[in-house]
């Protein structure tokens, strides 16, 4: 069963006060829009950058910070630990066909020993898929190993979290609505095989469909298969999604990247998707004529929606 209508968002704004509270930083705005919540709830923040992805900014944010590598698990165990914190959050995205498949892969990123602990199992006796639930809910288990909690992103800063509703841009047409029910369905069942979150439909036929690329490389290729444009992204939480890591998250650069390869409508999953930058997502979406819209399971069926769309 669909989580969104029992996740809180009404977290008290003075939680954090006083508490040290750690942030793994992976690439994007996100990790700094996290850091500044946890600044303006009055937390003590401590930083792990991770190498090649995390913005330079944090640094100046955080009580400390440092940089490591994605493939040194007990490095940044010692750096909170050292710190006294046992609450830590996962921020940002993971390029992660370039750590695995660029290159030496695992090898090259110099893995720590605590690293090849964790991922042992996976990446050398195969004895389970190596998808991200696998692999995160693994790294989640370690660091509890090492009594540090990894809590989800929604205990800092629920208000990221995108509200049920047409959010921006012009009333879907029927055309529209249908291609968000058909990949409505077809995007959580990707999500319970841990295959991606996100598809693009047009017409009622699948465009194409997220793997270990991520969704803006999927709506640059959707543009070069589907030149006429017009076509719809729906980006669902799992069926059983833990708040802890990967939860779906769009931001300018999505609008960005729709706006270029022609597509007309982002179609989340309310109250489990995070949406970075806000005002200036939604001024970009205004400006490209892309509609955003936040949807459940429960009113997926019926749609419609607009009620003159918001905007920034």
């Amino acid at each position: 069963m669909n989580q969104a209508a029992s996740v809180d968002t009404s977290c008290a704004s003075t939680s954090l006060r006083g508490k040290r509270v750690g942030l793994i930083a992976g690439w994007g705005s996100f990790p700094v829009e996290v850091a500044q919540k946890c600044l303006e709830e009055g937390a003590e923040l401590f930083v792990v950058g991770l190498n090649g992805h995390a913005d330079p900014v944090l640094s100046q944010m955080a009580t400390d910070f440092k940089w490591m590598g994605v493939a040194k698990l007990g490095g940044h165990m010692r750096f909170f630990k050292k710190h006294g914190v046992d609450r830590v959050a996962l921020a940002g995205k993971l390029f992660k066909d370039r750590l695995l498949y660029h290159g030496m892969g695992w090898v090259g990123l110099l893995p720590d020993w605590t690293t090849l602990q964790v991922m042992g199992s996976i990446f050398v006796t195969r004895k389970r898929s190596a998808g991200d639930d696998t692999i995160l809910s693994s790294v989640v288990s370690a660091f509890e190993g090492a009594g540090i909690t990894m809590i989800p992103i929604t205990e800092i800063a629920p208000q990221l979290l995108i509200e049920e509703g047409q959010i921006v841009g012009k009333r879907l047409s029927q055309p529209q609505q249908n291609d968000i029910r058909f990949g409505w369905q077809i995007a959580r069942q990707m999500g319970g095989m841990d295959i991606g979150q996100s598809i693009i439909v047009k017409d009622q036929l699948v465009l194409a469909v997220e793997a270990i690329e991520g969704t803006d490389a999927l709506i640059s290729r959707t543009g070069k298969l589907c030149p006429r444009g017009g076509f719809t992204l729906v980006k669902v939480a799992k069926p059983q999604q833990d708040m802890r890591f990967d939860v779906p998250t769009i931001g300018p650069l999505t609008v960005q990247r729709m706006g270029e390869a022609g597509g007309k409508v982002i179609a989340v999953e309310a109250g489990m998707t995070i949406l970075v930058q806000r005002e200036e997502t939604l001024a970009l979406a205004k400006q490209l004529g892309v509609s955003i819209v936040a949807l459940s399971d429960a009113n997926v069926g019926g749609i419609t929606l607009d009620s003159r769309a918001r905007a920034a």
